[in-house]
Order: structure tokens, then C-alpha cells, then sequence
């Protein structure tokens, strides 16, 4: 369950929620502010619901042939994974919580974070929900039916049902 709070307005969430298979209870006030309204002196990260530290994403090849579909479909037979395409750029994503997060949403390993998270900046992070993919593929089955729709077809092979028998001519 996710929550996108209206703007500036505090909630006051009590819930048992399931992360990867596993139920967490989370007591979360979240108070989601434009991002030009954080009040100076403040952090923004204080405001988010640390998406950041929910999944990494790891660029891949741009699939071109069946095999490299194949690929990508076996990729999406786990649970966690999704493959996304965003300026001309394929990625694996895998959505898994650091085992860091506490549950304020705020790092517990702040000051010995590794080099990435270190070089990450909220100038330009996920705080404002409006992110959008060129391509976005959630199971095996889209990477199937996305594959039959675009790959070169053999020799009288289609993406169509094959057409029926025809009907006897009766006298």
C-alpha cells in the first residue's frame, strides 16, 4: 500500500504493510510538501517517503533479438523485478528496501553510507511522484506478448490466431 498524501496535508498512518513478502508494522506521520515550500534550514528527505532507498536500478543492453528478450522475461519471473526504458536507456530494476531504512524513512548508517548514496542529490530525486518511462514491462507475460508484436516474423508466421478451416461447401 502506498500513500500519496494531498499536498501539505499531514497523515497519521498506523498499518501492518508487506514489503517483499514480509508484513512491518509502520507508524508514519508524513507531511508531503511541495518540494519549494520545504522550509529553509530543513531537509527535503525529512518530507519523502524515501523512494530512493525502495530499489536500484541497473542499465542494461537494449534488447534486440529473441534471445535478449528471453533474457528480460526471465528477469521478470522474480518477484521484485521490473524493466523500464527512460531516455533511450534500458534498466532492471529491483524493488528491495535497503537494509538501512529505519522506519522515520532516514538512514541508519548516515555518516558510513556507501560513495553512491553519498553522491546522490535531492536537486533532482523522485520527491514529486511525476516520473513517467518510455517503456515499462511488470511481468513475463507483457515481454511475451511485447515481443510477438514486434520482433521479425518467420516465414508465415504471425501474431494473428491462424486462420480457421473453411466451411465445406454443402450441395
Amino acid at each position: 500500500m502506498f500513500v500519496r498524501p494531498a499536498q501539505g496535508l499531514a497523515i497519521a498512518e498506523t498499518a501492518l504493510k508487506t514489503v517483499l513478502g514480509v508484513a512491518v508494522k509502520a507508524d508514519v506521520k508524513l507531511q508531503k510538501m511541495p518540494r519549494d515550500q520545504v522550509p529553509e534550514g530543513e531537509v527535503l528527505c525529512a518530507y519523502c517517503s524515501a523512494k530512493c532507498c525502495r530499489y536500484f536500478a541497473l542499465p542494461i543492453d537494449q534488447p534486440e533479438s529473441f534471445d535478449d528478450w528471453e533474457f528480460i522475461r526471465w528477469y521478470l519471473l522474480h518477484q521484485g523485478a521490473t524493466v523500464f526504458k527512460e531516455d533511450d536507456t534500458w534498466y532492471l530494476l529491483v524493488h528491495a528496501v535497503c537494509n538501512h531504512l529505519q522506519p522515520d524513512n532516514r538512514c541508519g548508517i548516515y555518516d558510513t553510507r556507501p560513495q553512491i548514496c553519498r553522491d546522490y542529490s535531492t536537486k533532482d530525486c523522485e520527491y514529486e511522484d511525476d516520473w513517467l518511462y518510455e517503456q515499462y514491462l511488470e511481468t513475463a507475460q507483457q515481454v511475451a506478448e511485447y515481443c510477438e508484436a514486434i520482433l521479425p516474423k518467420k516465414k508465415g508466421q504471425s501474431i494473428r490466431s491462424p486462420k480457421p478451416a473453411l466451411l465445406p461447401i454443402l450441395n
